[in-house]
């Protein structure tokens, strides 16, 4: 029976993140073996392997670049920004270290933004669009979930929350048939990556003045 769809945090992120949404895929842009390679790591054949690979893909690219890539485009949002906004995802765009994500990045987002088209009385939604669509914008996926959470007024630390425990779980469901892992296994497994989930996010709420972001891979 298919999902029935609402404008709750937890459903908005079933079709966000483009790894969780292509892992296992032939056609894939970005798969597992692709970042954990992006990450300079071994590939993901045991249990062992697939928390290192979390670990470090929570540390390396979750918390110091898309936590706050989402947040920065829910301030920008929220004060009708703009400017700011597409001058932050052109910013985006230089970043050496997101190359293996870029290509798989701009097909979800651009995909999910137009999803958006409808909403006609939103200004800065409406702007944002025609940015990409003169190509002036590339429409990251972080940036578009992080201006979503602002257009339904979504609490920002919880989409935060569960963006990372999503995007996590995509890995995990990418081989759990290969390691044989339950549901119930990859639920445990996230257990163990949670408790770093509320320290990561509150640093984040915490640059409300900060001028940029700053992204180390």
């Amino acid at each position: 029976m298919q999902r029935q769809k609402n404008p709750e945090t937890t459903d908005l992120l079933g079709d966000w993140h483009p790894l969780e949404h292509q892992l296992g895929s032939a056609e894939g842009l970005v798969t597992l073996s692709t970042a954990s390679h992006s990450l300079q790591l071994t590939s993901v054949d045991s249990v062992a392997s697939l928390i290192s690979f979390l670990e470090a893909y929570q540390s390396q690219v979750l918390i110091p670049y898309e936590l706050p890539a989402i947040q920065r485009a829910y301030r920008h949002a929220s004060r009708n920004e703009t400017r700011e906004l597409v001058a932050f995802d052109q910013e985006l765009a230089a970043e050496s270290g997101l190359k293996p994500f870029a290509a798989a990045s701009r097909r979800v987002g651009q995909a999910q933004l137009k999803r958006l088209r409808p909403l006609r009385d939103h200004r800065l939604l409406q702007r944002y669009l025609r940015a990409m669509d003169d190509g002036a914008a590339n429409a990251w996926h972080t940036l578009v979930f992080g201006l979503t959470l602002s257009v339904y007024s979504l609490p920002v630390l919880q989409g935060l929350t569960s963006y990372e425990k999503q995007t996590l779980l995509g890995f995990m469901h990418a081989v759990s048939r290969t390691l044989r892992l339950s549901e119930n296994d990859c639920r445990n497994l996230l257990e163990q990556l949670s408790p770093s989930l509320p320290n990561a996010t509150e640093p984040i709420l915490g640059e409300e003045h900060s001028p940029r972001c700053h992204f180390s891979f």
